[in-house]
């Protein structure tokens, strides 16, 4: 099957034939390559070719779309969710509103340890079903590339019960996702006072079954002051190595916790959040492979103050954006809308914005060969604007359905 699109306004992050996909570096995330005047082709769900329409060979396709006015992109690439989960939270938006703080709410036996309850109660086929449901919405919003956390299930039937719904995901879904690991999510009440022996529960217990049934991709901990300690963390993530899974990890969310020292130790595919950050933590990833994913949008939900991305950028480090969509902090997975908070939150410009939520996105999840950008023999997972006057509409117009159409492995889905 051939898919021609031709008179397109611009033709967002190509990448030459010859181009080494990687991840996009400091200045780099401002200066990606856009075509003007633009075709694109697509053939058997993939990118077959692209050029100026002022150089447009003869062309034969199954279907032809003339695009006047309007942009082509890579989807999104979200590498930072918390898509399975049982129930959103509400009532702690209310009870924050009232002056709980995050912190508080953790403490009296809510925020994680809430949906650890509630994903305890409902089976794997009501989760299946619920998460199936936000995933397709999720697909239709213009991501086409996810990760998806356990770590509201907090003992081994529940963190497998979720795994499992996750891999089933993987399985039916049209795009990539990865799963990570993340009972080092909390302590459970009853090891509130033993983390020995929750410690011991995820490293001899939980770790064999999920490398048995091969569940996981990446090890995930959230290390942070009240949660893992950096020791914990780094015990942790040694002994899922061990396993074959790759480190991800919270890190620095409320405080200087030593999470990106251990994540950058580990050789971290990402260390995430980075609320706090200080010159050591900058120096320690610019030595380093460890992509900075940062979520603005539970900066933004939380009312918390945002991650110094032009810190991170302008010294040179490759950026990741991520939604970070979960039921406490996070209750949106709209991509749209983070970069609009990257933009005016944290000073990024709108291609800076893109670069972190497309090839950089990809790379925090090592799809970057794959997703990511506009590059003949990646998969055509793509977003198709409305007709708007520039690039950087898509950030601004934050009130608007910008996106008109939205592309999988080559066919509409939107």
């Amino acid at each position: 099957m051939r898919t021609l699109f031709t008179d397109i306004k611009e033709l967002v992050l190509t990448e030459a034939d010859n181009a080494l996909s990687n991840v996009l570096k400091g200045t780099e995330m401002d200066a990606i390559e856009t075509l003007s005047n633009a075709w694109l082709l697509l053939e058997d769900g993939l990118i077959h070719a692209f050029g100026s329409m002022d150089t447009m060979p003869e062309l034969q396709a199954h279907e032809t779309y003339n695009l006047n006015g309007s942009y082509v992109l890579p989807t999104y690439i979200d590498s930072h969710t918390h898509l399975v989960f049982s129930h959103y939270r509400e009532q702690e938006f209310e009870d924050r509103i009232h002056g709980l703080t995050y912190e508080e709410i953790a403490q009296r036996g809510g925020g994680i340890l809430n949906s650890a309850r509630r994903m305890q109660e409902i089976t794997e086929e009501e989760l299946f079903k619920l998460s199936k449901e936000k995933l397709e919405a999720v697909i239709a919003s213009g991501t086409g590339g996810l990760e998806i956390k356990s770590g509201y299930g907090l003992n081994t039937q529940a963190e497998l019960k979720m795994l499992r719904v996750i891999q089933r995901l993987k399985e039916q879904a049209p795009i990539p996702i990865k799963a990570s690991f993340l009972a080092a999510h909390t302590y459970p009440l009853e090891f509130r006072e033993n983390h020995e022996g929750y410690l011991n529960l995820i490293i001899q217990e939980m770790l064999p079954l999920i490398a048995q049934e091969k569940l996981a991709d990446y090890m995930d901990v959230f290390c942070e002051r009240g949660f893992f300690s950096a020791e914990e963390t780094d015990r942790l993530l040694e002994a899922g190595y061990k396993y074959g899974l790759k480190p991800k990890i919270h890190a620095n969310q409320l405080y200087n916790s030593g999470g990106v020292q251990v994540g950058v130790k580990h050789n971290a595919i990402s260390v995430d959040h980075l609320e706090t950050m200080d010159e050591e933590e900058v120096a320690c990833l610019k030595n380093s492979n460890t992509i900075a994913t940062l979520l603005p949008g539970a900066a933004f939900f939380l009312a918390m103050h945002y991650q110094p991305a032009r810190k991170l950028i302008d010294a040179g480090l490759p950026v990741a954006l991520a939604s970070d969509y979960n039921p406490g902090s996070c209750p949106s997975y709209n991509m749209n809308f983070i970069q609009t908070l990257a933009c005016s939150q944290m000073k990024m410009t709108p291609k800076e914005a893109l670069s972190a939520s497309t090839l950089n996105g990809a790379a925090a999840l090592e799809l970057q060969t794959c997703l990511g950008s506009i590059q003949k023999g990646k998969i055509a997972n793509l977003m198709i604007t409305k007709p708007m006057p520039s690039l950087a509409f898509l950030a601004y117009a934050f009130g608007e359905q910008v996106i008109d159409q939205v592309w999988i492995k080559g066919k509409r889905i939107r």
